[in-house]
């Protein structure tokens, strides 16, 4: 990790409430945009300060595939058919918000077998952080529920990159099978302008010298 990056992540650290209490941070961001990472690398910045941590991700509460598929894999899919806010909200989320003596669960589905993931509920903690990434983190389902919300923002050129990197799709932003992606990514900027609402906003294009914006 570059000089640079440890420090912008410190700094978004400093931003942090005091974790007396159970609280909640959302990393958000594009598809690509380097949200898994700069969570996981924030939360070692905050292990590192004796702050107690718990990781979990968006990701893990999808519908079943049959579900997101059922009318077509689009934009509009995507947007309206790929997680099941109901369960991050009652399994995940509102627990930690309601803190001791409730109970949650850090998972849901595995996108990867498309099997519900059967896992023993967790006591909440009395005081630390849970933090969450994710895309459209902050639609009017979520973004109550956050105490401090982080977006990473990177150009669809760079991100559709990194997920043809990552995933091996195409690299072409224009592709239908990114355009779908950016698309969806497209109306939740327009529609609920995550950027002014997040608390903090991280220029994350160059993964070596990322800056607040």
């Amino acid at each position: 990790m570059t000089p640079a990056r440890a420090a912008l992540l410190r700094s978004v650290a400093d931003l942090l409430p005091r974790a007396h209490e159970p609280v909640l941070v959302v990393v958000d961001g594009v598809d690509g945009s380097g949200k898994t990472t700069f969570a996981d690398e924030l939360a070692l910045v905050m292990v590192g300060r004796g702050i107690l941590m718990v990781r979990a991700s968006i990701d893990a509460f999808h519908h079943p595939r049959a579900h997101r598929h059922a009318e077509g894999r689009t934009a509009e899919a995507l947007w309206s058919r790929h997680f099941d806010y109901a369960a991050l909200r009652r399994e995940l989320l509102e627990p930690w918000r309601a803190g001791p003596p409730s109970s949650y669960r850090p998972a849901w589905h595995d996108v990867g077998t498309d099997e519900h993931v059967d896992v023993a509920p967790v006591p909440v903690p009395g005081h630390g952080v849970l933090l969450v990434d994710g895309v459209f983190a902050q639609r009017p389902e979520l973004t109550d529920l956050w105490h401090l919300r982080v977006f990473l923002d990177v150009p669809f050129g760079t991100s559709v990159a990194r997920m043809a990197a990552r995933d091996g799709t195409v690299n072409d932003v224009d592709h239908p099978d990114q355009r779908r992606y950016a698309d969806a990514q497209r109306r939740y900027l327009a529609e609920f302008d995550p950027r002014e609402r997040a608390d903090v906003v991280v220029d994350n294009t160059d993964l070596d010298r990322p800056f607040l914006a």
